[in-house]
Order: structure tokens, then C-alpha cells, then sequence
């Protein structure tokens, strides 16, 4: 992702009395019902999520042409087989920035492939091949490790996929892992820093599902998933695009406890895969991802440097988003 969250315009000035900052914030029946339900969604495991970004981190960054990529990739692919996903997996050639040829790949895990009834959740699972935003010059062309840029939204959606083999929700739910996310342009370019140098994997699914003609009902992403102490405001492209989305999100994690992390305002706007899975897909799709508006950068403070390792990442927060989504997806009828 990505750069800082960028401020919104016209499009989004709809919300006349948000200003945006520079992130980019019964009876006893029914309450018998209400109890049953929520009885039947899965409890979320944090430490067997934390074990999955682990495994991801272990391999090394995970950049595009790199062995440590290939070899990620195919255990990615083998884990969402051995949970009983129906696998597909999207080969690329795609032209980053600076004309590298990427080798991509794009992983899939259906579940009720047949249902026509779809919930997409996406993670990126590329890491950043420079740490162009370490404080340390010398650092700003080595990869990082992408624990919590990368890994830990995998983690989270390799154990829910884990949790669905053991119990299906009633919709079909597509786990989608998307390549060559973090591959934009390096801070230091001089050339023009383009919107869609970022996301070249999603750009790619989003022009060519991996089902003809696919669609869901709506998609939700998570990137950066996994950090010490984050703050997930309701991100502005997706409010643009997926309002109620957003609000079902932020109210169900509010409802569980979660209202530390999931603050319920609206904030800026990342440059990340949702966006153009929104434009080009037309699958209303929302982020979950940090914004911090008294930082000195948008995201997490260890962002594209090399702190952004295993002590970046907290069973809680893990714990926190995976819940609530699992929630969400075991609701949907």
C-alpha cells in the first residue's frame, strides 16, 4: 500500500459534516435468538492466527522472483487445500513501476463454490521489497519481512479458513490472497508516483476473476491486521463505496468489545486493494486498516522499515479483527 492515506474529494464531501483527517476515523424471545446465534460462530484461535503469520515470516520477505516467494506461495496454497478450500491458483506476468516483470500469483479458497451467494475476504500476501520508509538511509533498499504489512491478514484469514472447514457459514466465502500488493513506487523515485503502481495482483483479479463472471456480496480486506496498538477508523474509500458495509463491520466489533480497536469515525483514504476492487470489480469492498491521526505517518510506525518483524505482532488485535469477521460471515444468511 500504498503511500499515506490520501484525502478524498468531491465525491466524498457528501459527508457534510466530516472533516477528513490527513490519515488516510427487546423481548426475551428475541433475545434467546440473538443468543443461539451467536453460539454458532466459531470462537476465533489468536495464537494458532499468530502461528500462521509466523510460518509466512519464516520463509523470509516474500517479494515477487524471489524463491522465498515461490515457496510461500505454494504452502499458502497447500494450507487452504488442507482446510478444504477449493484452490485456484492465478499465474501473472505483471509490470511494476519501474518496468520489472513481476511473476504473480493470485491464490483462491472457495468454499460452496456452488452457492451463488459470496462473501470475498482479501489479504495480500507479498511483502515490500524495499524499507524505504526505515529511519535509517542505509536501510531504504533491503526487504522487509512483512509481518504485519502482509502476513498478518493471511494469518487471520488462514484461520478462518481453518474454523470453516470445521463449520460452514451459510454463505459461500472465497479466502482470495493477492500478489504483488506492496511493489509501488520507492520513496526516492523521481519519475511520476502513479495510483496504480500500487495493487498490480488486485488490479489483475479484479479484470479477470478467477470464476467468469463472479460476484459477492460484498468484500471486506485486511492489511495490517496485526500491529501492537492500532486504531481501525472506518476507511473513506470504503465508506464511499460500501457505507453499509462499514457499518455492519464497526457495529458488530463494537458489539463484541472491540471499540478500542474499531474506532466508530470515519477517516482518510488508503491506496490499497479494496479501491480497486471497488472501481474496476464493482464488488463493494471495505478495509480494515490502521490509521493513527496523531502519528507522524498514517499507518503502523513500523511500516515499510524492518521493524515490522514478529515482535510487531499482538495476539489481541489479531484476535480482535478475526472475531469480528468471522461474526460478520457467520451472520450473513
Amino acid at each position: 500500500m500504498k503511500r499515506n492515506y490520501t484525502m478524498l474529494l468531491a465525491g466524498l464531501l457528501l459527508f457534510s459534516t466530516l472533516s477528513l483527517s490527513s490519515c488516510g476515523n427487546k423481548n426475551k424471545a428475541s433475545e434467546t435468538v440473538e443468543e443461539v446465534a451467536a453460539v454458532q460462530t466459531p470462537q476465533f484461535d489468536a495464537d494458532s492466527a499468530y502461528q500462521y503469520v509466523k510460518s509466512q515470516v519464516d520463509f523470509g520477505p516474500r517479494v515477487p522472483n524471489s524463491k522465498e516467494h515461490v515457496a510461500c506461495g505454494n504452502y499458502l496454497a497447500s494450507q487452504l487445500e488442507k482446510f478444504g478450500a477449493k484452490v485456484t491458483s492465478q499465474y501473472a506476468d505483471l509490470i511494476a513501476y519501474d518496468g520489472t516483470l513481476l511473476k504473480a500469483r493470485n491464490i483462491i479458497g472457495a468454499y460452496k463454490p456452488e452457492s451463488k451467494k459470496r462473501v470475498a475476504l482479501f489479504a495480500h500476501w507479498d511483502s515490500r521489497p524495499w524499507a524505504d520508509n526505515d529511519p535509517d538511509p542505509k536501510n531504504h533498499y533491503t526487504p522487509i519481512l512483512g509481518a504485519n504489512d502482509g502476513a498478518s491478514g493471511v494469518g487471520v484469514l488462514l484461520e478462518i479458513a481453518r474454523q470453516i472447514q470445521k463449520q460452514q457459514p451459510e454463505l459461500g466465502i472465497d479466502i482470495i490472497f493477492l500478489d504483488a500488493e506492496d511493489y509501488g513506487t520507492h520513496q526516492s523515485y523521481t519519475g511520476t508516483h502513479k495510483e496504480d503502481a500500487w495493487c498490480l495482483g488486485a488490479q489483475y483479479w479484479a479484470r479477470n476473476p478467477h470464476i467468469q463472471g463472479y460476484n459477492a456480496r460484498f468484500g471486506i480486506l485486511l492489511d495490517m491486521v496485526g500491529g501492537q496498538q492500532p486504531t481501525f477508523y472506518r476507511e473513506a474509500y470504503s465508506e464511499k463505496y460500501a457505507k453499509d458495509i462499514n457499518q455492519k463491520v464497526w457495529k458488530k466489533a463494537n458489539a463484541l468489545g472491540y471499540g478500542k480497536f474499531f474506532i466508530d469515525e470515519v477517516n482518510g483514504g488508503a491506496t490499497d486493494d479494496h479501491l480497486f476492487i471497488n472501481k474496476i470489480a464493482g464488488i463493494k469492498t471495505i478495509d480494515i486498516v490502521p490509521c493513527d491521526p496523531e502519528g507522524e505517518y498514517s499507518f503502523d510506525p513500523t511500516w515499510h522499515t524492518l521493524k515490522d518483524d514478529m515482535d510487531n505482532i499482538n495476539r489481541n488485535t489479531l484476535k480482535a479483527v478475526g472475531q469480528t469477521v468471522m461474526e460478520v460471515i457467520y451472520n450473513e444468511k
